[in-house]
């Protein structure tokens, strides 16, 4: 999964499609949790979770706003670069209608304080719970 954009979407993947790792970043039972999360967060609120872990290249908010541009206007990304110690939260014209800054950064707060304890997956998993209830839920009734 390092290094990818994974969403509740896309089934998550580390490396190339077609290799095997022996030094996988996430365990099974990591990537269960983290997938679990990302599927719950959107379709609760019917927007379009998404998390990339890996380098980001200078400028960083950049090349994590040139990751979005894959995903949909509905989209919330969580950029993490564990090495470079940066995180970035990008949301699209749909997506921040409902995610106000103020979310995103108490959010990022709190995938911070569990990234400094070496929690990453919770933290990102926390991050997406929070982004969530913030978001709120979509009515589906016609």
């Amino acid at each position: 999964m390092s290094g990818e954009v994974v969403s509740a979407r896309t089934q998550l993947q580390y490396g190339p499609v077609g290799t095997s790792s022996t030094s996988a970043p996430f365990t099974s039972r990591q990537l269960s949790r983290l997938d679990e999360a990302l599927t719950l967060s959107s379709r609760e609120t019917g927007l379009v979770f998404a998390v990339y872990v890996g380098e980001l290249k200078q400028p960083t908010r950049g090349h994590a706003e040139a990751l979005f541009e894959r995903l949909t206007d509905d989209a919330v990304l969580i950029a993490v670069s564990p090495g470079q110690r940066i995180l970035h939260i990008v949301t699209g014209p749909e997506s921040s209608k409902r995610l106000p800054n103020r979310a995103c950064a108490l959010a990022a707060l709190s995938m911070r304080a569990s990234f400094s304890n070496g929690d990453l997956v919770g933290g990102m998993a926390s991050g997406l719970r929070m982004l969530a209830d913030s978001a709120g839920t979509v009515d589906r009734t016609p």
